[in-house]
């Protein structure tokens, strides 16, 4: 990484630089010798350190992100209005030559405090989740939540709360087309998150196409224990089926309360990265940082997840070269080619990834969003790729395919077994999940004192060379299990502040 007093670059051959300075920069700056800026720029935003002529290659991280689209002085502000969108990486021509891998040494003595469950996973929370079968049932669940937080909870002290897994299936779809599959499975594997502690209990009306007996993987005695139908004849109005729900629920909270927490090894860590608001700041400071921890937590056996299909595509070549064997990249390509299809299907494709807030926090393209989005999966060789929905199946980094969506993305990385999440923001945004602690990293100090009581940790300095990215991914690795231990309490968490999960549904309506 490059520092001067007013920019920042990663790479010696970039040939733009990021703007540092809250106040950004007045025209006439000098920011290195001889490149003076011609009109005011905007933290975040990239600087030419040279004059491009027309069709010249615009690099940051090293790489091509753009190309000009007319003559851009050196000193002018660089942005998606006066360059050009590259063409995607091919998938076809693409080659798998591993990178070498450096040995490094395991990371012992490490642990955190955890609810061990019967199936060998570990939790980080205690809740009781209460799935459905169809929207159908949502207002119901809603209310029963709402009647359980207040007249239950508070006689099961080891509960951290109860959350209603609700959604927009189960009913008015086609159950039998092909990508009905992703839906169906990624409520299953909901149900199976640690986090439950297998106590999870559906409701269900009774004519919906989804049988909630589908979405338990135990015996038939379970379902009887897990599953009501507000439907089932035995209710006298409503007010016999909240009676019916609220007795399950009792009994589920009985189970789920005689849980306790226990050390654990990090090797039963299970945490999931995600960014989500990026500025230009987020490859430079959250992203590499949380790599590093990403790193660490793999070091001492434990497993990382990293996703957003659109924000990885373009930095595809660097992620094929680090897997761990053939079939690893070539499930990767499979999964980069099925979006691309279900993309163009929807007649869009990835520039339409790169929101009005990443443009305004110096995003220009999804070229670039993508090489800073990848720095957040660190060096590690990529063991397995995960098909959305599924539940990850090896330790170790793993790609798990999904949208970039945050509420999508956060809902597919819960179903594949996340049990700490890792937020990494520019813009901000107070997103999170009741089922899983949500660590909101912040990568600029300016969204961090603005939003204090929203943030849980400040990679911000690491743009002015106040601390390294080492220094913070240590912080963030100790946070990490000072959380999954519940010692220390997310930002989300004190303010109760979560979003609904919210499914990736490819599939056809009828």
């Amino acid at each position: 990484m490059v520092i001067s007093k007013e920019v920042v670059r990663i790479s010696e051959a970039d040939n733009v630089g990021v703007v540092t300075t809250p106040k950004g920069l007045e025209k006439g700056v000098e920011v290195l010798e001889g490149v003076v800026t011609t009109q005011f720029i905007g933290m975040g935003h990239k600087v030419a350190l040279k004059t491009f002529e027309k069709g010249d290659a615009v690099i940051r991280y090293g790489h091509t992100i753009s190309h000009a689209r007319d003559l851009i002085p050196a000193g002018a502000w660089v942005n998606e209005r006066n360059t050009t969108l590259p063409e995607p990486p091919s998938l076809n021509t693409l080659q798998y030559t591993p990178v070498k891998q450096t040995s490094v040494e395991p990371l012992n003595g490490y642990t955190f405090m955890g609810y061990r469950n019967p199936d060998g996973s570990v939790g980080t929370k205690n809740v009781l989740g209460i799935s459905t079968s169809v929207q159908c049932v949502a207002g119901t669940t809603n209310y029963i939540v709402d009647k359980i937080q207040k007249e239950l909870l508070s006689r099961y002290p080891n509960v951290d709360g109860v959350v209603a897994i609700n959604h927009s299936y189960g009913c008015g779809v086609a159950i039998n087309a092909p990508a009905a599959i992703v839906p169906i499975r990624t409520l299953k594997n909901l149900a199976q998150n640690p986090n439950f502690g297998g106590e999870v209990m559906i409701v269900g009306l009774g004519c919906e196409k989804l049988r909630p007996e589908s979405l338990l993987s135990g015996d038939r005695g379970e379902a009887q224990d897990s599953i009501l139908f507000l439907q089932d004849e035995r209710f006298q109005g409503f007010g016999g089926m909240v009676e019916g729900i609220m007795e399950m629920a009792a009994a589920h909270l009985e189970k789920l309360n005689a849980r306790k927490r226990e050390p654990c090894p990090v090797s039963d860590l299970v945490v999931g990265l995600q960014c989500g608001g990026s500025d230009a700041f987020s490859g430079i400071t959250g992203n590499p940082a949380a790599g590093f921890a990403s790193d660490l937590i793999i070091r001492a056996g434990g497993t990382v997840l990293f996703s957003e299909v659109t924000e990885v595509r373009d930095a595809i070549q660097q992620l094929v070269s680090r897997a761990a064997n053939k079939d690893v990249a070539e499930a990767l390509k499979r999964e980069m080619k099925w979006y691309d299809d279900y993309l163009s299907a929807g007649m869009v494709d990835r520039s339409s990834n790169t929101s009005p807030g990443n443009k305004a926090g110096g995003l220009s393209n999804i070229v670039e969003k993508a090489l800073g989005s990848v720095a957040k999966s660190g060096k590690s060789p990529i063991m397995d790729v995960v098909p959305p929905g599924n539940k990850v199946r090896k330790k170790g980094l793993n790609f798990v395919a999904t949208p970039a969506s945050d509420f999508v993305c956060g809902t597919l990385q819960l179903a594949a077994g996340m049990n700490v999440h890792v937020f990494i923001t520019g813009r901000g945004t107070p997103y999170g999940l009741r089922e899983v602690p949500v660590i909101k990293v912040s990568s600029n100090s300016t969204l961090a004192a603005r939003w204090d009581d929203l943030i849980d940790l400040d990679a911000g300095p690491i743009a002015f060379g106040e601390k390294t990215i080492e220094e913070v991914g240590w912080e963030l690795f100790h946070l990490i299990l000072d959380v999954a231990s519940g010692s220390k309490k997310v930002a989300s968490d004190k303010l109760g502040l979560y979003n609904d999960l919210v499914l990736f549904n490819p599939g056809p309506l009828t």
